[in-house]
């Protein structure tokens, strides 16, 4: 590895950590709670090092929606590349999903867990970006269920409210597997698989 590689991936090293401290501190703390300091203190770095990456707290936030939206939207897009027949296609992303927010606990509490109003200082434009982000993964969900509709493998509906309605049913059991509260859930992959079985058969 030469040097200009080695550093650059110092640099994204770097970076994934001042993200995963931001996001856990704002968890902890509250996102009010949080400066730029205390993230550089959970690093173990310089305050001046966090603002080598991010200019305040308002771009951290926009970079963990980011990331997170990314990351799923590509585990989403591999699982369609694959060319399966719909109703296949729908239920494997709805399982995907649910392990994704199970394999990211904080950042899928964070991302999808918290009330919009919290981050006031994000202005339209960001704020914009973050929900055009969120609603192109969205609508993976609402083109899977209407090539379920087309095809016969789900009755005819409407999209909208069928997509919507889906998504709350895996959100739900996302944020309670997420969520430790100590209920003796049984085997985690067979609940899983369960439960979207059970949504798909409630759509037919």
């Amino acid at each position: 590895m030469g040097t200009a590689e080695r550093r650059a991936r110092e640099k994204d090293e770097l970076r994934r950590r001042i993200l995963e401290a931001a996001t856990a501190l704002f968890l902890e703390q509250g996102y009010e709670s949080v400066s730029m300091r205390k993230i550089a203190d959970r690093i173990e770095y310089a305050p001046s090092t966090i603002y080598l990456y991010f200019k305040d707290k308002v771009e951290l936030v926009s970079s963990i929606c980011f990331e997170t939206f990314s990351e799923l939207d590509r585990r989403l897009e591999s699982i369609i590349s694959l060319g399966l027949p719909p109703l296949e296609t729908l239920r494997r992303s709805l399982i995907d999903y649910i392990y994704f927010g199970l394999e990211h606990p904080s950042h899928y509490t964070f991302v999808f867990c918290t009330p919009p109003s919290v981050f006031k200082d994000m202005g339209p434009e960001q704020h914009g970006d973050v929900n055009g982000m969120a609603m192109a993964t969205f609508d993976r969900m609402r083109v899977g269920i209407k090539a379920c509709m087309e095809d016969g493998s789900i009755r005819e509906d409407d999209v909208e409210t069928t997509a919507q309605s889906a998504w709350l049913f895996v959100h739900g059991v996302t944020t309670g597997l997420v969520i430790d509260c100590g209920f003796p859930f049984v085997d985690r992959t067979m609940l899983i698989e369960s439960s979207v079985d059970r949504l798909i058969r409630g759509l037919n």
